[in-house]
């Protein structure tokens, strides 16, 4: 699929999303008990479970951008900004209803995933943004999309290691029936955002 704010095309991961694109607004939708998740309580030997996936591998450093917008069903339903470099190691920016408040959540997983809740939202709409600074990625998102909360900061290896980075959308209904997920204002911009905690 190819969306015309984005420099590169997209290709359809994991179970079928029903990905769809028309006049600015990317649709997909997460199955039933669909995730992805490795516990960190588990033995390192269960698999990655998996949900929809639509990614693309943008060069050099970069900004992706869109707001989310979640038709939330059951606790833990979200919209997802995802980023993959290997089959255990990957990260979400999510629009989750985290267990029954709209959340901006994060899971980077490195083996095993981890789970951190950041700022609660009103009503089922967020805009989200993944930058790419180097080695590491940024995770920020903002009520208006103009002004934006840092919420994370981190790595997941060595390129060399874990092979060049896939961006994009990911839909998620872990324990409920499935849910719909919309993305539009959907932005690409080359390069990192000037500073990471000044609102910019």
């Amino acid at each position: 699929m190819e969306l015309p704010e984005l420099p590169f095309p997209l290709t359809a991961h994991g179970p079928d999303g029903d990905w769809s694109y028309r006049d600015g607004v990317l649709t997909g939708r997460a199955g039933p008990r669909q995730d992805r998740f490795v516990p960190p309580t588990g033995d390192g030997l269960e698999p990655a479970s998996d949900a929809p996936r639509l990614l693309g591998a943008p060069e050099g450093d970069f900004q992706l951008i869109a707001r989310v917008t979640v038709a939330f069903r059951a606790p833990f339903d979200a919209g997802v900004l995802y980023v993959h470099v290997g089959e255990r190691a990957w990260a979400k920016l999510c629009l989750e209803y985290s267990p029954d408040v709209p959340t901006v959540c994060t899971v980077v997983t490195r083996g095993h995933s981890d789970d951190a809740n950041s700022v609660t939202v009103d009503g089922d709409a967020v805009w989200l943004r993944v930058s790419r600074i180097g080695r590491a990625f940024a995770f920020h998102a903002s009520r208006d999309g103009e002004r934006w909360t840092f919420v994370r900061l981190f790595t997941l290896g060595e390129e060399k290691e874990t092979g060049a980075a896939l961006v994009g959308f990911m839909a998620q209904s872990p324990v409920g029936e499935g849910c719909a997920v919309t993305y539009d204002r959907i932005a690409f911009r080359a390069g990192p955002p000037s500073d990471l905690r000044d609102g910019s």
